[in-house]
């Protein structure tokens, strides 16, 4: 284990498994930005196989992790200046 436990895919796997379950305790899209962003990475490594160093692979994740959020943030966020309200109870 020469490389270090970051060139495994499966790492990567499960950091973005964990940061997945973060998200469903504190949403807001960040964890899940770094959820698809270390799974992009998972695949990049088991598809590649490849032995890459430790500040190309934070590299790539921290890209791919930014362009998650600010699409996922564009796609479901409310429309700038919008406030969700509530006109009735739903027991009524």
């Amino acid at each position: 284990m020469a490389d270090g436990f970051w060139t495994l895919w499966w790492v990567w796997a499960a950091a973005a498994l964990v940061l997945g379950i973060l998200e469903i305790l504190a949403p807001g899209f960040v964890f899940l930005g770094f959820a698809i962003g270390a799974a992009a990475v998972a695949l990049l490594l088991l598809v590649s196989g490849g032995s890459w160093g430790l500040p190309l692979l934070l590299l790539i994740f921290a890209g791919l992790s930014l362009a998650a959020w600010l699409l996922l943030k564009r796609l479901f966020a409310l429309p700038k200046g919008q406030v969700k309200t509530f006109d009735h109870d739903i027991n009524d």
